[in-house]
């Protein structure tokens, strides 16, 4: 079968942008300078550049490539990846049109080829590792008594709450970054490496004193998590500059409880604090469908794909909030659509101003 056009050109674009940098850039010192966590090869760059059986680069080794060649610098003169926070303000102009403009060309061969999940995927593919999600612990008075580890069927898995978008994304995120190190911890059980390391929390400030902790040392995100006397099984969030509170939505079906209609999710990124070359992304809720919804704006099938070109065209250096109504239905927690404006109820780019919609 002849190859794509559009995969002959993104290969050729490859091969381009390495020979024409500097005295000409062999395959395998473009290797070194890619390999970080995982290694990359020579073989590898070369299948790459191939114009006859050429492999796909992930949006994450996308992303090296556009930060390797937006720069000519050395680390102790060989050539190696320059950590984005170290661009000069020429250097991010360059790296950002490099990066946009080698994502579309990666998302015109997926096209070509048909692949159902078309689009930009970018927000949950890395280009290194390793990626941690800190889980919320369930307290003991809700959990099965499976989670005693006395007990003969002991199952680990029965101490984790929020354990819909933990399998929603797990899976999720192993798929999209198959050479990477991907990991679950309960907040007891992390580590320094693990603080490290890209960070996925999920969860609200309760059941995951990790996020509580957080959200109060992310001083840029305008966005808190706050506990309040009316409500004994969540938390609401407030913005931090005007003092609005958002609420889940309830029916009332009886003198004592009310049935839950609308969640209230809040689906942040940022720049990890412990390690700038790493992020932290935030899927939190008032209560767990709030999580779920979090989670399913980026995953689920029938959204993703526009709900990434969304933050793509919105937030094109990676970094932002969201605070996303989540409809529930029959219980299930329905994903946002970002390109209806009444789902979003504030945004935030690090650079812009924030938004109540």
């Amino acid at each position: 079968m002849a190859p794509l056009p559009e995969a002959v050109r993104l290969a050729n674009r490859l091969r381009d942008l390495r020979e024409s940098h500097g005295a000409g850039l062999s395959q395998q010192s473009l290797a070194y300078a890619l390999s970080d966590d995982v290694q990359v090869t020579a073989t590898t760059i070369n299948s790459w550049e191939s114009s006859i059986d050429a492999e796909l680069p992930t949006a994450g080794r996308l992303r090296s490539y556009a930060l390797f060649f937006c720069t000519d610098r050395t680390i102790d003169g060989t050539p190696r990846l320059i950590p984005a926070r170290e661009l000069m303000p020429a250097e991010q102009e360059r790296f950002e049109e490099l990066y946009e403009e080698l994502i579309e060309a990666r998302e015109a061969v997926r096209a070509g080829a048909g692949s159902p999940g078309s689009g930009s995927d970018r927000t949950w593919v890395f280009e290194s590792g390793p990626i941690t999600i800190i889980c919320p612990e369930a307290p003991l008075e809700v959990r099965s008594q499976l989670s005693d580890e006395r007990e003969h069927n002991y199952t680990q898995m029965y101490r984790y709450g929020d354990l819909d978008a933990l399998i929603e994304l797990w899976g999720h995120v192993r798929a999209s970054n198959p050479e990477l190190e991907v990991s679950h911890r309960l907040p007891e059980e992390v580590t320094a490496d693990d603080l490290s390391s890209h960070l996925v929390m999920l969860g609200g400030i309760a059941w995951n004193h990790a996020t509580r902790r957080l959200l109060k040392y992310l001083h840029e995100l305008p966005i808190a998590q706050v506990e309040v006397p009316d409500l004994d099984d969540g938390e609401i969030f407030r913005a931090k500059d005007t003092g609005t509170e958002f609420w889940a939505q309830y029916e009332q079906i009886d003198d004592v409880r009310g049935e839950l209609v609308e969640d209230v999710a809040l689906l942040a990124r940022v720049r990890n604090p412990y390690n700038h070359d790493r992020t932290i992304t935030i899927c939190n809720g008032i209560h767990s469908r709030g999580v779920l919804g979090a989670v399913r704006t980026l995953t689920a099938r029938s959204v993703r794909k526009r709900n990434e070109a969304y933050l793509s065209k919105l937030f094109p250096d990676g970094s932002f909030a969201l605070l996303l109504r989540v409809p529930v239905m029959n219980g299930q927690a329905i994903a946002p659509d970002l390109e209806i404006p009444e789902n979003r109820l504030f945004q935030w780019a690090p650079h812009g101003n924030s938004n109540i919609e």
